[in-house]
């Protein structure tokens, strides 16, 4: 039997509006996903609490408010502060092109901005794991994962 992968989607810090990441976590599970929700407001601790409780392969950050790079190098730690870096991260939201690479050097696997369509999530997803299958190489609680998000200097202005 297959091993059914499992995703989940998380609504971090202040952002209430959650449309599209009720959208994605319904054509992932449409696509065999099985799918949690956090909800919308949750703390970045919180969502690595979960991520971990709920043995998740990736977990899907969406952002509409702007802090995407500060949400998602909170989540990185979290998750690195309880040795779960073998859960992978994207990020999708209201992403402008130019921190989308920044996004990928703080850890994030795949950086999916506002417009990508449904397609190319789920392709984006499905290589994900395509990737982890040819290097024999699974995320999640199955085998050791090469991710390891680096580790940054907290800068304060």
């Amino acid at each position: 039997m297959p091993l059914r992968r499992r995703i989940l989607i998380a609504k971090a810090g202040l952002d209430g509006h959650d449309r599209g990441a009720k959208i994605v976590a319904r054509i992932l599970r449409d696509a065999g996903y099985e799918v949690i929700y956090t909800g919308i407001r949750q703390r970045p601790a919180e969502i690595a609490a979960v991520a971990i409780h709920e043995d998740v392969d990736v977990v899907g950050l969406s952002v509409l408010s702007g802090a995407h790079i500060g949400l998602t190098r909170r989540i990185i730690v979290a998750l690195a502060e309880h040795d779960a870096t073998d859960i992978t991260i994207v990020v999708g939201g209201t992403i402008p092109s130019r921190d989308r690479e920044k996004l990928i050097e703080l850890g994030a696997a795949a950086v999916f901005p506002t417009g990508t369509s449904t397609a190319q999530i789920l392709d984006g997803i499905d290589s994900l794991f395509a990737a982890d299958n040819e290097k024999n190489v699974h995320v999640g609680p199955y085998a050791v994962s090469d991710y390891t998000p680096p580790t940054h200097a907290h800068k304060t202005r």
